[in-house]
């Protein structure tokens, strides 16, 4: 398993995690056992890296994730753990980033899961009622008061990060990033370079599209993050399942999982980054994990941005309603 860093000195970790929105239902009912088995398999790939929230499942994926704590105890000195809180799900204020507001979450995340303290916290969604150095200067203080080792920041902009940095050292930043999704390439995938902080991929297989066996239309209609989303709605999804049936295709012809290919592309775009697939099924994990076994040559990444270049999706990543929160910068 290939290792990096959170930051310039966080701690060493597996440069691929596991996403644990897919516990909690997100895609599909997963049960406890499954959940548990996903975990088993990761910590005996070496992938050392978890990542939850608090809002997966109104803490469903942490409860989960303790509980598999509490049945393994020596795992919690072996993974490295992230959460995240900001995201209140109350119509009238979306995102609280409060002091008392964003430390009351963590507390209440370290008992879901069983620990006295996290590896990484971030902020899911910045407040703008805040200033960037403000929350960073929230964060450093749950970092002085021992409940987490780092922090990180999810969906910003490139100069929310700078500012935020100038406050705290942000160890990560989460944002979606994969073939179909290449916005991160436009200034946030180089400042997190500059400032050595690490990129956190999510959905880093296009939520099933760059994979062998992508949603079915009438999956992907069953839910609720996926029903409404442009990217599964006709006649755009049809329009990219033909594009990435090219993908699948070279995937054939190179004698590798499509899923591998698509984290082997993100990896290859800098140590740096850290892909943090989601899955309730083992033999997918395994085609994910694959990913990160392959050593892709200049010829072998042309290849793939030959048939699927820039701007090949169908559709936005995200609905209106979805799009608030994320911070747009280009």
């Amino acid at each position: 398993m290939k290792m990096t860093r959170l930051g310039s000195n966080g701690p060493e970790v597996s440069q691929f995690g596991i996403g644990a929105m897919s516990f909690a239902g997100i895609y599909g009912d997963a049960t406890v056992d499954e959940s548990h088995a996903v975990l088993d398999a990761c910590r005996s790939m070496g992938v050392t890296h978890i990542d939850t929230a608090n809002v997966y499942g109104n803490g469903r994926s942490e409860e989960i994730i303790g509980s598999w704590f509490a049945g393994n105890p020596s795992a919690k000195a072996e993974m490295i753990v992230a959460t995240k809180a900001g995201i209140t799900g109350n119509a009238e204020r979306r995102f609280n980033n409060d002091p008392e507001h964003l430390e009351a979450s963590l507390d209440a995340s370290l008992k879901r899961l069983g620990v006295d303290h996290v590896d990484l916290f971030y902020v899911h969604r910045y407040d703008q009622v805040y200033s960037p150095e403000d929350v960073a200067g929230t964060l450093k203080k749950l970092i002085d008061s021992g409940k987490t080792r780092a922090v990180g920041l999810s969906e910003v902009a490139p100069s929310t990060l700078r500012r935020a940095f100038t406050e705290c050292q942000i160890a990560a930043v989460q944002s979606e990033f994969s073939l179909s999704t290449r916005a991160p390439e436009l200034g946030l995938i180089q400042t997190c370079a500059e400032l050595g902080v690490t990129l956190v991929a999510f959905s880093p297989v296009g939520r099933g599209f760059l994979t062998d066996a992508p949603f079915s239309h009438e999956h992907a209609q069953s839910m609720a993050f996926t029903k409404n989303n442009p990217r599964f709605m006709e006649p755009n999804y049809s329009a990219n399942i033909a594009t990435t049936n090219k993908l699948r295709a070279l995937a054939v012809e190179m004698g590798e999982p499509t899923a591998a290919l698509a984290i082997a592309w993100i990896i290859a775009q800098g140590d740096h980054l850290l892909p943090i697939p989601g899955t309730k099924n083992i033999s997918h994990l395994t085609e994910l994990v694959r990913g990160t076994e392959l050593a892709l040559s200049a010829e072998d990444i042309a290849r793939i941005n030959r048939v699927l270049p820039v701007g090949w999706a169908h559709g936005d990543r995200y609905t209106n309603e979805q799009w608030q929160g994320p911070e747009r910068y280009c």
